[in-house]
């Protein structure tokens, strides 16, 4: 089960989204992250922060969880 983030605007960076949905607090662990561990986008690895995500796009963290990104 994926736990759901709303977005209000089209689409959203991976970096912010990681912000709005309170897994890291700040870009430069964001940036640290990414290049570090890096994410999966539907199931394909990601490491850039600009990466647009869309409502449908599912954002999985190894050991933290899994998002999906709704609409409003």
């Amino acid at each position: 089960m994926h736990e759901e983030i709303e977005i209000s605007t089209e689409y959203i960076a991976l970096g912010q989204f990681i912000k709005l949905a309170n897994i890291l607090e700040s870009g430069g662990m964001v940036k640290a992250f990414l290049q570090d561990e890096g994410v999966l986008v539907n199931n394909e690895r990601e490491h850039r922060r600009g990466r647009k995500l869309y409502a449908g796009d599912i954002v999985e963290l190894e050991g933290i969880g899994s998002y999906k990104v709704i609409k409003a």
